[in-house]
């Protein structure tokens, strides 16, 4: 007797379906679905100071009245800076994409499920535009590197955003012989760029720009920034403010070219923060600014896809997940029994699945 068969005896003779994944997945769906109706949003307040030629924040407090005595104190007040950090940074080329790193960063950029990128991957493999689908390599073997910058200003010629930038080639960053398996990372072939690009199908056209500006992108420069952070007082209280400016583009001026050719915003987008003016310790602002803003607590994010398959990604061995790397099959197996939402649409457990 297997589990099917079993759990379907206990519990009063209506089919109910086991599996060594399906189960921990919808698992993960029903946890998270109770925890969603269970949140009830709480207010809080954010008082805040302006500058003029930037703005402040203070401590984030739960009573409206305690933000109102912040305000009223340092309104008209005068505003001292108390430190300023500078701090460079850079943010290294991504690597280049195994099959379940396109399957989640496709969900969360095109909404594309699990199932629906490995279909449009197989259709373009079998077309001989990239490389094998099913691999959980990110990188290639060093006999492949002789053949890089010939591929990748081919393949950037054909992409109709790139038409003007030609990007920059270091074979080293994606060349790793024992970070790959059976099967090196998922990679446009030599034969993209003399296809007729225009005549495929939307979504195999979407992941195959995909795949190529994930290629132009693993070669390219870090993109490097400099933040700032500085904290302010004003009558007793104490205010932070960040600020960060761009040193080179580097990788993420093709990300964006990409990004904005697909009119979706890049990770992060909304939360770019712009430049502060020069600070010094010491410096004073008469006469500022104070305000107080209301807000209120998120609830927990239902899965999506792209969640679903980091969850699964970073499973420990026993969970039976950490390898299936398929958790668009699995949710629409649970939905075809009537256990959850279609993968479509964002996952939950419904009352059967819970």
């Amino acid at each position: 007797m297997n589990a099917t068969h079993l759990f379907s005896c206990l519990y009063g003779g209506a089919t109910l379906n086991v599996g060594r994944v399906q189960s921990p997945t919808l698992a993960m769906l029903a946890e998270r679905e109770a925890a969603v109706a269970a949140f009830v949003p709480e207010p809080f307040y954010t008082p805040f100071i302006d500058m003029g030629s930037f703005s402040a924040s203070g401590e984030r407090l739960k009573a409206n009245e305690e933000a109102e005595a912040v305000r009223v104190a340092c309104d008209g007040n005068t505003a001292v800076v108390v430190s300023v950090e500078r701090k460079k940074k850079s943010a290294a080329a991504p690597k280049l994409y195994d099959l379940t790193t396109l399957q989640r960063e496709a969900n969360r950029i095109l909404g594309y499920t699990a199932q629906q990128t490995l279909d449009y991957l197989q259709a373009l493999y079998e077309k001989k535009l990239t490389t094998y689908p099913r691999t959980d390599s990110r990188f290639i073997t060093e006999d492949m590197a002789a053949g890089l910058t010939p591929l990748v200003k081919a393949v950037a010629a054909a992409l109709p955003f790139m038409e003007i930038i030609r990007p920059s080639v270091d074979a080293a960053q994606v060349v790793n012989n024992a970070g790959v398996s059976d099967h090196h990372a998922i990679i446009p072939t030599p034969s993209m760029p003399s296809a007729d690009l225009a005549a495929l199908p939307d979504g195999e056209r979407n992941i195959l720009y995909m795949l190529a500006i994930r290629l132009v992108c693993a070669l390219e420069n870090p993109h490097t920034f400099a933040e700032t952070a500085v904290t302010l007082e004003c009558a007793g209280n104490t205010f932070t403010a960040k600020g960060k400016t761009v040193i080179s583009k580097g990788w993420k001026l093709y990300e964006q070219l990409f990004m904005n050719w697909i009119k979706h915003k890049a990770e992060g987008e909304d939360e770019t923060e712009a430049p502060l003016p020069e600070l010094s310790e010491g410096q004073a602002f008469v006469n500022v600014r104070a305000s107080v803003k209301e807000g209120y607590t998120s609830p927990p994010k239902r899965l999506t896809e792209d969640s679903m398959l980091a969850a699964m990604a970073s499973a420990g061995d026993a969970s039976g997940l950490r390898h299936s790397g398929d958790a668009g099959g699995h949710n629409r197996k649970a939905h075809q029994v009537r256990f959850c939402r279609a993968p479509e649409e964002k996952p939950c457990a419904n009352a059967k699945g819970r």
